[in-house]
């Protein structure tokens, strides 16, 4: 028989696992709950399964258990949960946070639940396009065993990589996909910035610098970051950025910090390509 679940906070990474597993006969979608009935029935409408409520009270049993409010409601959440009588032993519990580890779960894990967490590592920005390319999507799941292969099955049945890892440290584990995604971005607006700063419109920044950030990327997933570094570091020009670094403290402090930090970052990369050039030329 296909397992029942409840999502407790369906937002839109919610709303996608739940369309592809009800599409696919994952799970028998069963209640909805969010903070408003029109949110909710929004999800409802979104997934095409499900029954939209507010009230905690009037939650039916399930087997899973999907907890997708934000980081810091999932353990109040499993509180108020406990004490309507959900979940019941033998339930699995988990939530969709990249930074918080299964432990805060403890209330449903303290009425004999199984507990996990299961992070997709993607945008879900767009929901519809998601839908689309959620197959081949990484899943970071860890928890308790019997949790684990429940969850890591569900999603392996839409199309999802399974990585397991260590719950102790997904605050940095998080923080890796922080860097790749939102200060990936943050760093191209200080490039922008910058340009802007020197004279050039920001229109015409962002033509010039397309084919420098598309070409620097594609090579790190070519060649690794090493062998994608380029500029004054590569060439050993202190000269040049030490009157870069002296020009943007003059223009912008925290820029020029900026500027300094990723520079000593980059010297040690620039390192590692030295050394990787020399174990290739002996």
């Amino acid at each position: 028989m296909t397992p029942t679940l409840n999502i407790i906070g369906c937002g839109k990474v919610g709303r996608v696992l739940g369309r592809l597993w009800a599409a696919s006969g994952v799970f028998e979608l069963r209640d909805i709950l969010n903070r408003t009935r029109e949110s909710a029935a929004r999800a409802v409408g979104f997934i095409g399964a499900g029954r939209a409520t507010t009230d905690y009270a009037v939650l039916r049993p399930a087997e899973v258990w999907m907890i997708g409010v934000p980081d810091d409601a999932i353990g109040s959440c499993c509180e108020r949960l406990a004490a309507v009588g959900h979940p019941a032993a033998g339930n699995v519990v988990f939530h969709c946070s990249g930074a918080q580890p299964a432990a805060i779960l403890a209330a449903s894990a303290g009425r004999g639940a199984s507990i996990a967490s299961a992070h997709p590592v993607a945008s879900f920005a767009d929901a519809e396009s998601m839908i689309a390319s959620f197959a081949g999507t990484f899943c970071c799941v860890e928890g308790n065993a019997d949790a684990v292969r429940t969850v890591a099955a569900a999603f392996g049945r839409i199309g999802a990589r399974i990585l397991e890892i260590d719950g102790a440290s997904k605050l940095v584990y998080h923080a890796g996909s922080v860097f790749a995604a939102s200060y990936l971005v943050t760093l191209l607006e200080v490039a922008l910035q910058t340009y802007e700063h020197a004279g050039i419109p920001r229109a015409t920044a962002l033509e010039l610098m397309q084919p420098l950030v598309h070409g620097s990327v594609a090579n790190v997933f070519g060649k690794g970051t090493a062998k994608a570094l380029s500029g004054p570091i590569v060439r050993s020009d202190f000269g040049l950025i030490a009157r870069q670094q002296a020009a943007l403290d003059a223009w912008n402090e925290p820029i020029g910090e900026l500027y300094r930090r990723l520079a000593e970052f980059a010297a040690k990369l620039a390192q590692k390509q030295s050394e990787s050039s020399g174990t290739e030329q002996s």
